[in-house]
């Protein structure tokens, strides 16, 4: 269920490649595009993202976060712990442009990590169509607030898809990219930060993943709830008692981490994530939890399972791989690289992971019941129900 994203991405796609285990440095260089994939970029169609389906309008900054309390813990001679957050929130309509779905650099690191450079070029992921614009005029109110975490070794663009509808139907939503974490992120002054901790890491010691983003989650929301100058200029539309957190696979164990360690998350969503730090014995306090997986028998989910001690729900999606809830499949659709006998497209993938996740924080953050998570429907003859609580 959490395989290590490599992998679990080459599956997703219908590829047959061999990406487990390649750690990288620092900073590395730009693949450059073969001349098929050069040819195929003067035809190429224009990757787009599903627009989000609720009622507002969307508005998208960017944050760069440094803890100077706290060393990287895999790179310490960087002395501070560097966050970089997209922050989506509910805005008024206009025009204008869309923000980037990522930068060149990124785009090329993720394709150079894939072995895609034949399939896609860095400027043609990078530039997919967004649906939020940067620096939008806000609406008026306080909303929820709702943290995503990334899978390790991507970054936060993946989830792009989910950070859109939630703030459609009126949540703020803190996208966090954690440094040192994914195959490449940009940062301040020029710098790509890339997967040091690929390399550091000992098998069996994931753990220490969701542990360090605990506490990156809790940094970003000390910063966002301050009372005296808040990390963002609009953070007066965040509701401090109405917040939650979800992510995709590690980062989605690292929603159960988050909150046994910090009572302000009130509810949490995994998305197809091990427990690599165990959910406490004394449960989470009684604050409900979502596990949203693929179907795969994950041992961890088993054992945690019975601690998880207020309103739950294990739900699998059939013909669901490890990336079907983020951007991947559908941005894969679109390049063709979705075999025919494929179960779950695209669309289909992402209609499941926004309709779910969005009812099960209406619930427990706003406290509508769309009745989506009481059981199987018709709509979604994909989804089952594993366990209930």
């Amino acid at each position: 269920m959490n395989r290590l994203p490599r992998g679990a991405a080459a599956a997703m796609l219908g590829l047959s490649l061999a990406l487990l285990g390649t750690g990288v440095a620092s900073a590395v260089p730009a693949t450059p595009a073969s001349p098929a994939t050069e040819a195929a970029e003067r035809t190429r169609v224009r990757l787009e993202l599903p627009a989000p389906t609720g009622a507002f309008a969307v508005g998208r900054d960017t944050l760069h976060l440094v803890d100077p309390s706290r060393p990287d813990p895999w790179v310490p001679e960087a002395r501070a712990r560097e966050l970089m957050v997209s922050m989506y929130y509910p805005a008024r309509p206009g025009g204008g442009r869309t923000a980037p779905y990522m930068t060149k650099g990124e785009a090329q690191a993720f394709i150079d990590d894939r072995e895609l450079t034949d399939a896609v070029s860095a400027a043609t992921l990078s530039g997919t169509r967004t649906h939020a614009r940067p620096a939008a005029a806000p609406v008026r109110g306080k909303f929820p607030l709702v943290v995503l975490s990334p899978g390790f070794t991507v970054n936060r663009s993946t989830l792009t898809l989910l950070a859109e509808e939630l703030a459609s139907q009126g949540y703020v939503v803190a996208a966090v990219d954690h440094a040192y974490e994914s195959v490449g992120t940009a940062f301040p002054g020029g710098r790509l930060l890339t997967c040091v901790a690929c390399d550091k890491i000992k098998p069996g010691g994931y753990g220490v993943v969701p542990q360090g983003r605990a506490k990156d989650v809790s940094f970003l929301l000390d910063r966002l709830l301050a009372d005296k100058r808040p990390a963002w200029r609009h953070a007066r539309m965040i509701d401090r008692e109405r917040i939650g957190m979800a992510g995709h696979s590690i980062g989605g164990a690292s929603a159960a981490t988050t909150m046994a360690g910090d009572a302000r998350v009130r509810a949490g969503a995994n998305m197809d994530g091990s427990f690599m730090e165990p959910i406490p014995a004394t449960g989470l306090s009684g604050r409900p939890f979502m596990m949203l997986g693929t179907g795969d028998d994950d041992r961890s989910w088993v054992r945690d399972w019975p601690l998880l001690d207020g309103w739950k729900r294990w739900i699998n999606v059939t013909g669901a791989e490890h990336f079907t809830f983020t951007d991947v499949p559908v941005l894969g659709d679109q390049l063709g690289l979705l075999p025919p006998e494929e179960p779950l497209k695209g669309k289909r993938s992402q209609e499941i992971t926004r309709a779910y996740v969005t009812a099960f924080f209406d619930l427990h953050l706003k406290g509508v019941d769309r009745k989506l998570l009481d059981g199987p429907t018709a709509a979604h003859p994909e989804v089952v129900f594993h366990k209930e609580g």
